[in-house]
């Protein structure tokens, strides 16, 4: 595979533009939100078309992004990395080509008025309100000990309901991502404090990703190549021209985002807090690192499973699931 991307890289050097314009699509995680701003500007500044490309941002489904990139149903997808690492170790073909948040945007969090919450150890015997994964229990469980507490706490599954609980009082915290749901909570009000998840214990890691499949990446490396070259000059517009961006977002998606306020300043907490670009200027490049210490936890907790719900016995090779050299640099 390396001698064919080496060559269409050395192409792209050439001319930034494909041959002819070629079809990508690529499927949301989500509703669109801001995580997916840099794919919006990269089409409406004219990016992709420059790259040769004629992309189409596929809607939400009930069908997870990972499975249809993996089913070959999208070229590419937003991944979560609980998502990348569960569905890869259990063989499904995803590879992460980007990393499109430098560090972990979610947090356990309270509400504000709990005086009796000063550190996770007490959380100890308190109803968690939450979204049905074993990530959680895990995570939360080191974050409670790693603060020396037992990390015993009760689970009531609600979803996305579980923000409306905590509000009113119905459960004692849950998890959100800050640069979302916390941004809300502050635009409307509403006080919370939070523990972030790598002060106790729990590795940092990159929270999604822009994946693909192996076998679309040996089989269109120049496209690839020039797909995530176009994503990454995107979300770097998007950076460094927020209001524009923050507008551009909301052309594309006028039916479902309709809140300016929420959309800006959820953009401006990803760039403060050096979410789509690290503080040193990193934008997209995945960290071998960050993704071993993650890789090591997951395996650890037992969360990484086999094609037929079993627990690996061994620490998975995480080499392969993921890739910087369609970014230009070294794998």
């Amino acid at each position: 595979m390396r001698h064919l991307l080496v060559a269409a890289l050395a192409t792209l050097m050439v001319s930034p533009a494909l041959a002819q314009t070629e079809p990508v699509t690529i499927s949301l995680d989500w509703t669109p939100n801001t995580n997916h701003i840099g794919l919006y500007v990269a089409q409406a500044k004219g990016f992709y078309t420059d790259a040769g490309l004629a992309v189409e941002v596929l809607p939400y489904s009930d069908t997870s992004a990972g499975t249809l990139v993996a089913n070959h149903v999208a070229d590419f997808g937003i991944l979560g990395s609980l998502g990348l690492f569960t569905q890869r170790t259990a063989g499904a073909d995803l590879v992460a080509t980007y990393a499109l948040m430098q560090t972990e945007t979610g947090r356990l969090v309270f509400n504000a008025d709990r005086a009796d919450i000063e550190s996770p150890k007490d959380l100890d015997g308190l109803t968690y309100g939450g979204f049905g994964s074993a990530w959680e229990n895990a995570l939360i469980g080191t974050i409670i000990r790693h603060d020396g507490g037992e990390g015993s706490f009760e689970t009531v599954t609600l979803g996305t309901s579980a923000y409306e609980a905590l509000a009113n009082g119905a459960v004692d915290f849950t998890l959100e991502v800050y640069t979302w749901e916390g941004v809300k909570a502050e635009l409307e009000g509403k006080g919370q404090r939070a523990f972030r998840y790598a002060d106790f214990g729990v590795p940092d890691q990159h929270t999604n990703f822009i994946g693909s499949s192996q076998a679309y990446l040996d089989a269109n490396p120049q496209t690839a190549a020039a797909f995530i070259a176009a994503s990454k000059r995107g979300y770097a517009y998007a950076v460094a021209n927020p209001d524009e961006a923050a507008d551009i977002l909301i052309a594309a998606n006028s039916d479902v985002l309709t809140d300016r306020a929420l959309i800006r300043a959820s953009l401006q907490a990803l760039i403060d807090g050096h979410y789509l670009q690290s503080a040193d200027g990193v934008i997209g490049t995945i960290d071998p690192a960050k993704m071993d210490a993650i890789a090591d936890y997951l395996f650890t907790a037992g969360i990484l499973r086999d094609g037929n719900g079993n627990p690996v016995a061994t620490r998975p090779d995480i080499a392969a699931y993921y890739t910087n050299a369609f970014q230009g640099g070294a794998q």
